[in-house]
């Protein structure tokens, strides 16, 4: 019974290793072509695409296909056909990440300063 039990959680323990090496091109062209859709056509649907061989591609997605997609320039609006195959990352251009944080910063500074101040004020009185 126990050799059984320890057989069952080595075989537990085994299975995802086996799935992960036999899967993950699959699942990485299905999460990239899932990442081009959700960006969506068009002039707003920015981004910047990392290839296998490390190059990359910035612009805006101008058509997207069942096994390739075309990536325009913003500036030259010169075409480049990807296929999903070849794309390691899709990096999404659309928000400015670091504005934001820097406005979630002051919002939070601000608050605690007010805070600081109602606090002092309310002291006094």
């Amino acid at each position: 019974m126990k050799r059984i039990s320890c057989l069952l959680s080595l075989l537990l323990l085994l299975t995802p290793l086996t799935q992960a090496g036999s899967g993950q091109k699959t699942d990485n062209l299905e999460h990239v072509k899932r990442n081009v859709a959700k960006l969506g056509v068009g002039s707003k649907a920015r981004a910047t695409i990392t290839l296998n061989n490390g190059t990359k591609v910035k612009g805006y997605v101008y058509t997207a296909g069942d096994e390739e997609f075309v990536i325009r320039d913003r500036k030259t609006d010169a075409a480049t056909t990807v296929r999903y195959a070849d794309v390691k990352n899709v990096d999404d251009n659309r928000g400015h990440r670091n504005a934001m944080l820097a406005v979630i910063f002051v919002a939070v500074g601000a608050a605690v300063t007010l805070a600081a101040v109602f606090g002092a004020i309310a002291r006094n009185d």
